[in-house]
């Protein structure tokens, strides 16, 4: 569940404005539709309340894409995980840390395997990926465009 609560703040003046919230979920499983629902809030806010549009397939591959990598982070790492949202000029860009420092593997698509698609979908469906182990875990970066 949330363990923290989250503001939209522009911050950063050297760089683009940038609009950021941030969330830390428990390892449960309804921590998955809650970082769901904080995705589809932050979107829903930077629509109405700054204006930025933000189409209904960005919406849903967001929060698609934020259930896809805490759902692993729940499923594999120990303890807790945070999410941070944030719009970088017309991008949105999700980035999850977990507590395990393995790098999850991408499979090749196979259309017989039952489950463990969730990486596929995310890399299919956002334009830019990156892992990076941290001194306790690891964190995943993407990107999607807002258009």
């Amino acid at each position: 569940m949330y363990q923290a609560a989250a503001n939209t703040e522009a911050h950063r003046p050297w760089t683009e404005p940038t609009l950021t919230s941030y969330a830390a979920f428990d390892a449960s499983t309804a921590s998955i539709a809650a970082a769901r629902a904080f995705a589809r809030d932050f979107l829903t806010q930077v629509q109405s309340e700054h204006g930025l549009p933000v189409s209904s397939q960005v919406l849903g591959t967001g929060q698609l894409v934020v259930s896809e990598l805490v759902t692993n982070a729940c499923k594999y790492a120990p303890g807790p995980c945070l999410v941070e949202l944030e719009i970088v000029g017309a991008t949105l860009v999700i980035t999850v840390w977990d507590s395990d420092p393995t790098l999850p593997d991408a499979r090749p698509a196979d259309p017989e395997r039952i489950g463990r698609h969730g990486l596929e979908i995310v890399l299919a469906v956002c334009e830019d990926f990156d892992i990076q182990r941290e001194p306790v875990g690891k964190r995943i970066k993407v990107r999607i465009p807002l258009a």
